[in-house]
């Protein structure tokens, strides 16, 4: 049976006040959390990519804030903990937790979770048949969208941290003590950047299954 209550806590709004390369590690082992007409879809934050804002020196060139506000990107530059949905190739969506002080622009890609509740929905938003590999339902960012069944116009701008949202980031007590720290992925600009972290070892980690990078000790 799918889940009817979501797991663990809301996390504070504080958590989500510092710059986007601090946050970001913090949110491994995370629950991110949709609650829809069939139940809770939810899986746990394996892998994260930080976006830094234009107030940064030097801009991060790959962030969509890096020019500056606009219609598109003006949730990043809210308050943090907020949902900021945008589209790829017309097709797909991938999504983001704004961070840090409003107005600076700092923000979170989740790029793949470990499935947690509601597998088989999960399975059937992504066309796949039930039972399929969790690396297959959430691995990568539109595939975690499509499994959750999340899109730009139902949940961008969604407060990710209100008790009344159907979309939340939760805490269960999950422990992590340490994350890999590797260069971002599918991007051109600031590919070379060190701010993708991962649960090491993790099945539903994106990419390449070997991954090589720095391990660094989460507070």
């Amino acid at each position: 049976m799918i889940a009817r209550r979501k797991p663990g806590r809301l996390l504070s709004r504080a958590f989500f006040e510092d710059p986007p390369e601090r946050v970001a590690p913090r949110l491994l082992g995370k629950i991110l959390a949709h609650r829809t007409r069939s139940g809770i879809l939810a899986g746990r934050i394996v892998e994260v990519e930080a976006y830094l804002g234009p107030h940064n020196n030097p801009p991060d060139p790959a962030a969509h804030t890096h020019r500056g506000p606009t219609p598109r990107n003006q949730v990043l530059f809210g308050p943090a903990g907020f949902a900021y949905i945008y589209s790829i190739y017309g097709r797909y969506f991938c999504a983001n937790v704004s961070c840090e002080a409003e107005g600076q622009g700092g923000g979170i890609l989740l790029r793949a979770l470990e499935p947690l509740s509601g597998m088989e929905q999960m399975a059937r938003n992504r066309g796949l048949k039930p039972g399929a590999p969790a690396r297959m339902l959430t691995s990568g960012p539109g595939r975690l969208c499509e499994a959750l069944g999340l899109t730009r116009p139902t949940h961008n701008g969604l407060d990710l941290l209100d008790s009344a949202s159907p979309l939340q980031v939760r805490d269960d007590g999950f422990m992590t003590t340490e994350a890999l720290v590797t260069v971002r992925i599918g991007i051109t600009h600031a590919a070379d950047w060190p701010l993708r972290f991962t649960l090491e070892g993790n099945h539903c980690v994106s990419g390449p299954r070997s991954l090589t990078g720095q391990r660094i000790l989460l507070r």
